[in-house]
């Protein structure tokens, strides 16, 4: 081989060398390492303001996008809370009319008549049930209608307009205002009691039996002087259905004893009972309960009642017995019971 053909292929090898070097390095370039590039990227000032940018770009909308969607959360509940509003209203006022129509009802005192026991502004809740359970007793306080039979004590003027006659009919539902015929007194005698005043010491009578009022009569705050049990005369015996009512400031209670002329002998009907007054639940300072007195137990008085119905059970049994031995004697005189058996039948002889 010539020193020509040496030189010659040199070169040759030379360049395919150097395309390979340059493949490679292609490759590498074409190629770079992505830690590198991000490495380089995020060193780099324009980078990091780009990055910083784009963040609070991307920030910046959500943020106003959440503080949009509170705001819009927060009307919305306020919106629904005023138009469920009415509803709740409506529901309550019916439940309250639904339970002061079969349970309980609160009422308005507006006289001085049960004073000390209540005072005028008073609210107390009666309870309309328990007269379903057990008869009313000596001694209960009781409200009752008086329409048609008793003038009001406290005279109100008519409401004018349409507007008023509701908001009173309301008012009266639930004890803000007075009822136009509805009473407030104690119950002093029921059905067959014989209720007397007075005897030799000024007290009423109860089928004989005195009561002692002391402990509910009006007393004056300043004299301390207590009222009588009664200044008017009276003597009846309560009819069956009816009751015998009065308050507790005998001075100005026009009850049972300022209608003795009417019917029924100042008595009311046991049916114009609306419930009987258990608690004061107004003002606070006046909250109470209102429990029969113990005069109202004395062992007499319960007796004398208990004894009617034992009368139509003793004319029942009495009425029985005549019934029975008629029966009796018919069943003895009567024509005897056939008696019942198997017939027996001789046999002849063949």
């Amino acid at each position: 081989m010539t020193d020509d053909e040496q030189g010659l292929r040199e070169p040759a090898a030379t360049a395919g060398d150097t395309r390979h070097e340059a493949s490679q390095n292609g490759a590498r370039s074409a190629d770079p390492d992505p830690g590198d590039e991000r490495s380089e990227i995020a060193e780099t000032p324009e980078a990091t303001e780009a990055a910083a940018s784009g963040s609070s770009g991307a920030s910046g909308p959500d943020g106003d996008d959440a503080a949009d969607g509170k705001g819009s959360r927060k009307k919305k509940k306020q919106g629904s809370f005023w138009k469920e509003l009415p509803i709740l209203i409506g529901v309550a006022l019916a439940l309250a009319m639904v339970i002061k129509a079969f349970a309980v009802q609160a009422f308005y005192i507006p006289s001085q008549s049960m004073e000390n026991t209540l005072k005028v502004g008073d609210r107390v809740l009666v309870n309309k049930i328990v007269y379903h359970t057990r008869d009313i007793k000596r001694g209960d306080v009781v409200v009752f209608n008086g329409l048609d039979s008793w003038d009001p004590e406290v005279q109100y003027s008519a409401p004018s307009n349409p507007v008023s006659k509701v908001l009173r009919a309301i008012g009266s539902a639930f004890g803000v205002v007075p009822g136009e015929k509805d009473y407030i007194k104690r119950v002093i005698g029921v059905p067959g009691d014989h209720v007397a005043c007075c005897d030799a010491q000024g007290r009423v009578t109860v089928n004989g039996h005195p009561l002692n009022e002391t402990a509910y009569l009006y007393t004056d705050p300043e004299t301390h002087e207590q009222n009588k049990p009664s200044d008017a005369k009276f003597k009846i015996t309560v009819p069956p259905g009816r009751l015998w009512v009065m308050g507790d400031h005998r001075e100005v209670s026009y009850d049972s004893r300022g209608h003795l002329g009417d019917p029924g002998g100042g008595t009311i009907p046991e049916s114009r009972v609306v419930g009987r007054a258990f608690v004061v639940v107004w003002p606070v300072t006046r909250v109470k309960t209102l429990p029969i007195p113990k005069t109202f137990g004395q062992p007499g008085l319960a007796l004398a009642n208990a004894t009617l119905p034992a009368v139509p059970l003793a004319l029942g049994f009495a009425g029985a017995i005549p019934v029975t031995l008629l029966r009796r004697r018919l069943l003895r005189t009567g024509p005897a019971p056939r008696r019942r058996g198997r017939r027996r039948f001789r046999r002849t002889p063949e």
